[in-house]
C-alpha cells in the first residue's frame, strides 16, 4: 500500500448525522426503521486474520493481528462491514474526498477500529457482547454470513466484498502511486496490548528469558526427564531377552527448548514455526495458558504433553 500518511478529518455524512447510526450505548444495534441514505454504498472487507502482532488484545490467548484498510471511494458515502476471526486491530485511512458513514465490525474475538475521528460511529458485534448485531467474518468461505446480517441491520445486501491480503486491503479503486492517505489519529497498536499478558510467539519467549522466568534447556535437563519417566513406570515382572535391553531408549526433544524456573504463562501463538519445548522441574508450578503446538515435559510426574511426545 503506497502513499503518504497524514492526519485528516473525515466527518460523518449529513445522512449519518440524520440517524443512520447511533452510538453503541444508545441502541442495541442499528435499527431497520432508520435506513441508509439512498446513495450510500454498503461494502465489506476483511480476512480470517491480518498480519501478526507481537501481543494480545484480549484474553482469548490468541495472538493479535492487524489489517490496514484504505477507503478510496469519493462518489458516495460508505458504510463498512469489517470482519476477521482472530482478534484484530483495524487501522483505517482514506483518500481525499472519501466519506465514511460508519462501521459495523464483527469477529469471533475482540475487534478494535483505530484511526477514525470520534465522530464516526463504530458498532462492535463480537463474542464479547454476544454478537448483538449478528456474527460474521469476511473470508471466501464465509461470504454467506454477510448478507443475512446486512439485511437485518441495514435492510439491504452487501454491494461488494474486498478481501484483505497480508494484512492490507483497499476498499474501492486501486491507489495511484502518489496517493495521500489521511487518518483521524495516530495509530499505535502497542497501546492496545492487554495489560498483564506476555508478548506473543518468539518475542514472548525472549521476554520471559530476560525476566528470569525461563532459561535455555540442556541435554542434562532432557536426561532428568527421562529418569523421572522411568521412575514412574510400573515394574513389569518379565525375564530379559538375550541381546536386548529391557528399557526403551527415549529421546526427548531440545528443539527451541526452555526450562521453566517460576510461575509462567505461555505466550500466545506457539504454533508451527513458533512452537517450543518446555521442561517443568519438580517444585515449579505448571505454566498457565495455551502451549499451542509446543511439547511440555513435566519432571515431577515424568509425563509428556504435546504432539511430539509420540516421537519419543
Amino acid at each position: 500500500m503506497r502513499g503518504v500518511a497524514t492526519e485528516g478529518t473525515l466527518m460523518p455524512t449529513k445522512e449519518a448525522q440524520g440517524g443512520i447510526v447511533k452510538e453503541a450505548d444508545e441502541v442495541s444495534c442499528w435499527p431497520l426503521d432508520r435506513p441508509l441514505p439512498e446513495n450510500a454504498r454498503l461494502l465489506a472487507a476483511g480476512a480470517y486474520a491480518g498480519r501478526e502482532l507481537e501481543f494480545q488484545i484480549d484474553s482469548s490467548g490468541h495472538r493479535a493481528t492487524q489489517i490496514d484498510v484504505v477507503v478510496n471511494i469519493t462518489d458516495a458515502p460508505v458504510v463498512l462491514m469489517l470482519g476477521a476471526y482472530e482478534p484484530t486491530v483495524w487501522a483505517i485511512s482514506w483518500t481525499e474526498g472519501s466519506r465514511l458513514a460508519g462501521i459495523l465490525v464483527s469477529g469471533n474475538h475482540r475487534q478494535v477500529v483505530a484511526g477514525l475521528p470520534d465522530a464516526i460511529p463504530v458498532i462492535e458485534s463480537t463474542q464479547e457482547n454476544r454478537y448483538r448485531c449478528g456474527s460474521f467474518y469476511v473470508a471466501e468461505d464465509h461470504l454467506h454470513e454477510l448478507n443475512p446480517v446486512a439485511r437485518q441491520v441495514f435492510g439491504r445486501p452487501v454491494e461488494m466484498v474486498y478481501l484483505a491480503k497480508e494484512g492490507r486491503v483497499v476498499v474501492g479503486a486501486d491507489l495511484p502511486p502518489d496517493a495521500v492517505l489521511l487518518h483521524g489519529a495516530t495509530i499505535d497498536p502497542d497501546a492496545l496490548r492487554l495489560p498483564g499478558t506476555p508478548l506473543a510467539g518468539a518475542a514472548g519467549l525472549a521476554e520471559a528469558e530476560r525476566l528470569g522466568l525461563l532459561r535455555k534447556a540442556t541435554i542434562k535437563d532432557a536426561q532428568g526427564w527421562v529418569e523421572a519417566y522411568r521412575r514412574h513406570q510400573p515394574k513389569i515382572d518379565a525375564p530379559p531377552v538375550s541381546g536386548e535391553t529391557t528399557e526403551k531408549p527415549l529421546h526427548p526433544t531440545l528443539h527451541n527448548a526452555y526450562v521453566v524456573l517460576r510461575e509462567f504463562t505461555y505466550p500466545a501463538g506457539l504454533y508451527g514455526g513458533n512452537m517450543a519445548t518446555f521442561y517443568v522441574p519438580l517444585g515449579v508450578p505448571a505454566p498457565k495458558g495455551n502451549p499451542g503446538h509446543s511439547t511440555v515435559f513435566d519432571i515431577a510426574t515424568g509425563t509428556c504433553q504435546g504432539a511430539m511426545c509420540k516421537a519419543l
